[in-house]
């Protein structure tokens, strides 16, 4: 069993490092740095890190957790994730750069007016708190278990400590820090993937392709859903819903965009997003791979699901496995050094998003005079990182689902809005009467609320699964339609 003593220097350690890169990489400490690195960055750095960001503490844990419940079926979800990435590509990334946009809600400030600009900025902001909170609450519950409950410190301060450490590395560099950053963390990711299997398959006494060929992965291994249209994770529903949550989680979220809007040019911002989709792709199907080796382990050393409050808690297996599993050393500190990598990569990058869009889309920042500038942007900073800290100590109390569900259901009613009004200004020649828009956001909201609280029984068996986001966005598109002028 690996000490909490040693895990906490190794987290440490990293730390050190991650505070090594922001020292160099944020001696200018500007607006223009912090918000878009002076538009300079390499497009292979960017789609390499964009990696670690996008899969985050919840694809290293909660990915291969759900593959008892789910199998392979999440891959169908990721097949759609690649068609999405291409819509971002050729479709999102030439509006923003043709209209030299800092936050991309700015687009509809100048497609339809202030309202809609403030409506696409604030339900940016909802998504992005949930989802950074998703994630970090994650990872906040395994260093809990796995350190600090050994020394009876409580979940919050685990918290406050988390966000502490992420703000220390990144209140001056930015988004500038984060290039260089995510670099490092998405090689640590995929590091302690590769590493783990290869340990468990030797463990096991078997080649990788003994493995492929197992009988206990046939168990796992069933990708598409095709039986009946009814079921929630059919292979069409999953698909149409995969490539809707990309285009909407990562093309309509600043926190995505503003890696790629760092970029020198489109082209480069482009090249970055199609390299970045396949090796996504790629590297989620280790981690489906790593579930599945997971769960054959546990079996054959009679090592049970961890509880959390009182409750079998399948995010947990893979931390159990790789800290108590009887696997070496090696394993556990490429699992500890890959976790942190992940929630550091997600959270870091959604706290600068959070305070360029609430600098940009809500405080109007260049209005102030140049020298007033920089204190707030810290001072927002500051903010953003109390709020996180406040939602996720909240999920400890309300969360009750697998994690990667609970965050890509929630996208489902968040990012629904902004995918109509981007898509109403992108594919329409038309106006809108901007000082209505709230209405129709939240009518639409309101309707596909009531929609995704109905029973499968009240819709002839029907069971509503990630297509509530299209739903949600055709819904505000709709709504637009009825405030359109020429």
């Amino acid at each position: 069993m690996i000490s909490p003593l040693f895990i906490l220097s190794l987290i440490i350690g990293y730390f050190l490092v991650l505070v090594g890169i922001a020292y160099f990489t944020g001696k200018e400490d500007s607006n223009e740095s912090f918000f878009k690195a002076n538009r300079n960055s390499p497009w292979y750095l960017v789609a390499f890190g964009m990696v670690g960001a996008s899969l985050s503490g919840v694809t290293f844990i909660s990915v291969p957790g759900w593959i008892q419940d789910s199998q392979f079926s999440y891959f169908q979800v990721v097949l759609g994730y690649l068609v999405g990435y291409f819509v971002v590509a050729y479709v999102l990334l030439p509006v923003y750069y043709s209209n030299n946009v800092t936050s991309i809600y700015e687009y509809l400030n100048t497609r339809f007016g202030s309202n809609s600009h403030r409506a696409g900025a604030f339900f940016f902001f909802i998504s992005r708190v949930l989802g950074a909170a998703f994630r970090l609450f994650l990872v906040a519950i395994v260093l809990q278990q796995f350190i600090f409950d050994a020394w009876n410190i409580p979940f919050e301060i685990t918290v406050i400590l988390s966000i502490l450490l992420i703000w220390v590395y990144t209140q001056r560099g930015g988004i500038k820090t984060i290039v260089f950053t995510d670099t490092l963390q998405t090689t640590l990711m995929i590091l302690a993937v590769l590493l783990s299997i290869a340990y468990i398959n030797q463990a096991l006494d078997w080649s990788f392709s003994d493995f492929i060929a197992s009988a206990e992965f046939s168990q796992y291994n069933s990708v598409f859903v095709t039986d009946s249209l009814l079921s929630r994770n059919h292979f069409l529903k999953s698909f149409i819903g995969g490539a809707f949550v990309t285009i909407c989680m990562t093309g309509l979220d600043q926190d995505m965009m503003q890696k790629n809007l760092s970029c020198r040019t489109l082209k480069d911002a482009q090249k970055n997003m199609v390299v970045f989709s396949f090796v996504l792709v790629l590297v989620t199907g280790l981690f489906m791979l790593l579930g599945a080796l997971l769960f054959i382990y546990a079996d054959t050393q009679i090592i049970g699901v961890p509880l959390l409050d009182g409750s079998p808690k399948t995010d947990l297996l893979f931390p159990e496995i790789a800290l108590n599993g009887r696997l070496g050393i090696a394993v556990a500190v490429t699992f500890i050094l890959g976790l942190i990598a992940a929630a550091y990569s997600s959270a870091d990058s959604a706290l600068t998003s959070l305070t360029t869009s609430f600098c940009i889309d809500f405080l109007k920042l260049e209005k102030y005079p140049e020298k007033e500038q920089k204190s707030l942007r810290k001072k927002t900073h500051i903010g953003m990182s109390i709020l996180l800290i406040v939602v996720i100590i909240l999920f400890k109390y309300i969360l009750d689902r697998n994690v990667i569900d609970g965050l890509l259901t929630v996208a489902g009613y968040t990012y629904g809005p902004l995918l109509g009004l981007f898509a109403f200004g992108i594919f329409t020649p038309y106006k809108i009467y901007d000082r209505h828009v709230w209405w129709v956001l939240l009518g639409a909201l309101s309707l596909i609320s009531v929609l995704g609280s109905l029973d499968a029984s009240r819709l002839g068996g029907y069971q509503l699964g990630y297509e509530l986001l299209p739903l949600n966005g055709l819904l505000t598109f709709l709504g637009l339609v009825l405030i359109r002028r020429k």
